[in-house]
């Protein structure tokens, strides 16, 4: 099943940028009158017919519309450090966004090797995946922000934290954090490769996270998160 994302949609019409309507006409060979499926990130899918087969821009006819196609029964917010290597954090990015999640934040501790991270690449990638594996809702990414200044800002639902401290502060696993959750909110906060400081895990607990582990394996931050991602695919499956 092919997808394109329209940026655009007005008066029944969906319309289809200059890199969408590129891939659409010049790459997939679509021409005016032929069929098309399209999202437009919000959750909604598009079947429509081409009325203007542009190479800068396509212009399509709504024929019908599906809500909350592909959706998942959680809503998902991982909060990771970007990794020093981009192309790992991009891969957890890519993952996720195939597993199912909400909100991606990029956030910065005080242990974080990159201390800065701007997120366009990562939006493009996870349009990529989104598309890929048949979802009509775009992941939101919005600018890196302090680990800190995340943790106040968090209020609502299950929110849990995952680090190494050894010996501290007894964790329970991410499974037995969400088997009895009966609520769809979640979120999950992943720290650098260095760990999370003490300041920074004392005040996710004084704020109300539940600290928990992924398991016996010492994890890449990377890998933890998208282990905390299909832990809670699978809790709602």
């Amino acid at each position: 099943m092919e997808l394109f994302f329209a940026h655009e949609i007005a008066a029944g019409e969906v319309f289809l940028d200059q890199e969408e309507s590129a891939h659409c006409v010049k790459v997939l060979r679509h021409r005016t009158g032929d069929e098309i499926d399209v999202i437009d990130g919000a959750g909604n899918l598009y079947h429509c017919r081409i009325q203007d087969a542009g190479a800068k821009e396509t212009r399509a006819l709504v024929l019908d519309k599906k809500e909350g196609w592909g959706a998942h029964p959680y809503n998902l917010t991982l909060a990771c450090c970007p990794t020093k290597n981009n192309e790992r954090f991009e891969w957890f990015v890519e993952k996720a966004t195939e597993v199912g999640v909400d909100t991606i934040v990029p956030v910065i501790g005080e242990h974080s090797e990159r201390k800065v991270y701007k997120t366009e690449r990562a939006k493009r990638i996870a349009l990529s995946a989104t598309k890929q594996s048949l979802k009509a809702k775009l992941p939101e990414i919005p600018e890196a922000i302090g680990v800190k200044e995340f943790i106040r800002g968090c209020k609502d639902g299950l929110r849990l934290i995952a680090y190494c401290f050894e010996g501290e502060t007894p964790r329970q696993s991410i499974t037995e954090a969400i088997s009895d959750y009966k609520g769809r909110d979640v979120t999950v906060l992943i720290g650098p490769e260095g760990d999370f400081s003490q300041a920074e895990a004392a005040l996710a607990l004084e704020c109300g996270f539940i600290p928990i582990h992924l398991g016996p394996s010492r994890l890449r931050t990377e890998t933890a998160a998208i282990t905390a991602a299909e832990a809670v695919y699978f809790r709602y499956l």
